[in-house]
């Protein structure tokens, strides 16, 4: 991996994705702040389009912490099997939802810290909450955050944290957020795990991966 990019080819970078994603934004369908965050719950380690076909029928009934108590831990499972690691799921999302009503007067936090408190809420999950339902710069880095920033050379880390804290670096901070969802719609359309489409790449003169694997 060669080294990462300069301040002012990050930037270039990130202009060329808004202009190609001028509608960069969370894919998880939600109309308040508790759905988004039982929505990136459940987004671990399955995609958004099955998410969303999950809480389209799920928030129907369920969109308060209150009313998601009145199921059973298997109940919920059954709800939510389609997506993945439901029983694990479904006892984080419970406890969250319990915790939400005993410590936060049933309200979701709005500090990195106190959203990590909740069962199944990791540092990415925290962030997607804080930059989309409470306007914090943050970059909540996910497999395609991943994979994009460190194959481009916006960062050149082998793991989660250490890419956040080089996307942080190199990132202008009021930048964070709107970078975290043009990585991931990048991510999703272009810049694919298996098969990247480089060829169409308009970063094709920036990519660290393409210098290496194709001149």
């Amino acid at each position: 991996m060669k080294g990462k990019l300069n301040k002012k080819e990050v930037d270039k970078v990130l202009d060329i994705l808004e202009e190609l994603y001028p509608d960069a934004e969370v894919e998880l369908n939600h109309s308040n702040t508790f759905e988004l965050l039982i929505a990136t719950i459940l987004s671990a380690q399955c995609t958004d389009k099955r998410v969303n076909k999950i809480t389209k029928e799920l928030f129907k009934e369920y969109n308060t912490p209150k009313a998601f108590l009145t199921l059973t831990q298997e109940e919920l499972g059954e709800k939510i099997r389609s997506c993945g690691f439901y029983r694990n799921k479904s006892k984080n999302i419970l406890g969250a939802c319990q915790m939400i009503i005993e410590e936060f007067d049933g309200k979701v936090p709005d500090t990195r810290e106190e959203l990590m408190k909740l069962p199944g809420v990791g540092r990415k999950t925290a962030n997607v909450v804080l930059s989309n339902a409470f306007s914090v710069d943050a970059i909540a880095v996910d497999t395609h955050v991943f994979r994009v920033s460190n194959r481009i050379g916006l960062a050149n880390s082998k793991d989660v944290l250490d890419t956040e804290k080089d996307l942080m670096e190199n990132i202008k901070k009021e930048r964070w957020s709107k970078a975290h969802h043009l990585l991931i719609f990048h991510g999703r359309r272009i810049c694919k795990a298996r098969k990247p489409m480089c060829e169409k790449c308009p970063l094709k003169k920036y990519c660290n991966y393409y210098k290496e694997n194709f001149n």
